[in-house]
């Protein structure tokens, strides 16, 4: 499939143009390039670096195989030139390590990301093959590869994981058995605290439980997810039900416990972390950037592996609500974390960050979004996102029109059919239960399919034992996440004066409320209210969460306090 317009065919232009542009600039200028074509240079960067190149390598792969994308054919041989020729002989390549006056090879188990920037290079050598993008590149990563199933054989594994998943991938495109059982194997280890003893715990590294056993999702949040989704890859290619069931329950639980609403995962600050169950405060909301993108990758695979539709409404909110508010209309600046409630004016995104990784993360992400959108089986096809777009899968051809989000309704075209009865799918989101979107008949040229999701706006309560968020309430529509922005008050006005009514209900882009005034004391603690209510009713203006701060810097709310 491909996109044909409207809200993710815009930023999948701009992604493809200049902030993959943007990313490479930086990275040259940083000298995170020049450490693969210099071997005797004191290494810059981070001890993660490579891994940035590599993911900007695999977005410009997606891109240039994507119908209609940009060509960086140009930039991918040099890249692969630069990456091959810093390769060991033996398959080894991280440029911090292991060479004359540098510290040795997988020497810090817990930071020193070698497994993790190697399955960055396996993904993107995943991509090059896929694509066509980049010849030469599988088989460095094929190199890289069978390093580590060498060296890994019988006891190891990554303070953070990733590797899995590519090893996982790299089999599905070679065939070797080996890779898998590596993955397998890499994802069995951890849990049993062989990791050296960190202030952080063993669980930061996901290793203080075993997967198996675990009961949600704790410690370092995209560690977490990208663990899980490396092990639902091996349970789906091992037949491990078990597996699967281990981490969709862990997935649930965390969905139902230690998510915010936009989607977004983890509550801590200092190590990235989950907090514990219903530890949600808004304006200390971590969830990080690459989180929801890990997210994506793990509710997708849950998706397919299960046939859940509900795990299509996860990737749809966190897209509409962390991926999309993270890059900046520029296309060159991004949040690195997303916070639900900001008190004092933001400054805006940023351009660059010392660690920059949710924004090459992005670029991969958007890329190849398309492969999130649609599947296909040999009944038909599952449209588990919408958007305009071609769609050529399960013996159909279909076009597909809709303003979505802001816009619920879906009217899919069949442009061929075969004369068998084939079945279309279109997933019904939770919050426009009832509509029917299953349909199974012989399908002639020409015919239209119309699905209507009701996008009026809705009151959203949080959980009572989330103690951050008692008292509030928020107005979602459709798959979007609204929020109050001060730059949309009077001067006067300020977001924490304002209280809603939730007895109205909520209008599109506006609810009612009233101001209350505090009032200064010596003390912050009173036997008496320390606010008075103005005589009269307030409109407080909303917008979607992904469009904020977007204009200026401001103070913004997603969950706002009740009169009642």
């Amino acid at each position: 499939m491909w996109f044909t317009g409207g809200f993710w065919r815009h930023r999948q232009v701009i992604n493809g143009t200049t902030t993959m542009e943007h990313c490479r600039t930086w990275q040259d200028r940083l000298g995170w390039t020049t450490n693969f074509r210099d071997p005797s240079a004191l290494t810059r960067g981070r001890e993660f670096s490579d891994s940035e190149v590599y993911k900007l390598v695999e977005a410009l792969c997606w891109e240039t195989g994507r119908p209609g994308g940009e060509d960086h054919r140009a930039d991918l041989a040099e890249l692969t030139a630069l990456i091959g020729g810093a390769q060991a002989a033996d398959g080894y390549l991280h440029t911090a390590y292991g060479r004359p006056g540098q510290p040795e090879r997988y020497g810090d188990q817990n930071f020193g990301h070698d497994l993790y920037c190697a399955g960055h290079l396996i993904q993107a050598s995943v991509a090059a093959a896929r694509t066509g993008a980049a010849p030469g590149l599988l088989d460095i990563g094929v190199r890289a590869a069978d390093h580590i199933c060498a060296t890994f054989a019988d006891e190891g594994f990554c303070g953070h994981p990733e590797v899995e998943t590519a090893l996982v991938e790299l089999y599905r495109v070679t065939g070797e058995r080996r890779y898998l059982d590596q993955a397998a194997a890499f994802v069995s280890r951890r849990g049993h605290r062989t990791l050296p003893e960190h202030e952080f715990g063993w669980e930061y590294f996901q290793d203080a439980v075993p997967l198996r056993s675990g009961r949600v999702f704790g410690g370092h949040a995209v560690r977490a997810l990208y663990l899980a989704a490396g092990a639902v890859d091996v349970a789906v290619e091992t037949g491990d039900d078990e597996l699967l069931e281990a981490v969709a329950r862990q997935f649930d639980r965390t969905l139902a416990r230690r998510t915010h609403l936009t989607g977004g995962m983890g509550s801590h600050h200092r190590d990235e972390s989950f907090g514990e169950d219903f530890v949600l405060p808004p304006d200390r909301a971590y969830s990080e950037t690459c989180a929801a993108v890990a997210t994506v990758m793990l509710a997708h695979r849950l998706l397919l592996a299960t046939g859940d539709l509900r795990y299509g409404d996860i990737v749809d909110r966190v897209l509409h609500n962390v991926i999309a508010t993270s890059l900046g209309d520029d296309g060159r600046s991004f949040f690195y974390d997303q916070t639900l409630h900001q008190r004092v004016p933001t400054p805006g995104r940023a351009s660059w960050l010392p660690v920059s990784c949710c924004l090459h993360n992005m670029a991969r992400l958007l890329a190849s979004l398309g492969t999130y959108f649609v599947s296909e089986d040999s009944g038909g096809v599952q449209l588990h996102q919408f958007a305009p777009m071609r769609v050529e899968a399960g013996g159909l051809v279909l076009d597909v029109d809709t303003g979505y989000p802001d816009s619920g309704t879906v009217t899919v075209t069949v442009v061929d059919a075969p004369d068998t009865p084939r079945t279309i799918t279109l997933r019904v989101p939770a919050w426009a239960a009832g509509a029917d979107g299953v349909h199974r008949r012989v399908f002639r040229k020409g015919e239209r399919i119309r699905l209507d999701l009701p996008m009026r706006p809705r009151w959203t309560f949080p959980d009572p034992r989330a103690d951050a968020l008692r008292g509030c309430a928020a107005v979602e529509v459709g798959p979007l996440v609204m929020c109050a922005e001060s730059i949309d008050l009077e001067d006067d006005v300020r977001l924490d004066e304002i209280q809603v009514d939730t007895s109205v209900a909520p209008e599109i882009g506006a609810v009612k409320g009233r101001r209350t005034k505090p009032i200064d004391e010596s003390w912050p603690y009173q036997s008496h209210r320390t606010t008075t209510e103005g005589p009269d009713p307030v409109v407080v203006s909303l917008l979607p969460y992904h469009r904020w701060a977007r204009r200026g810097p401001s103070t913004m709310r997603i969950w706002l306090p009740t009169t009642t």
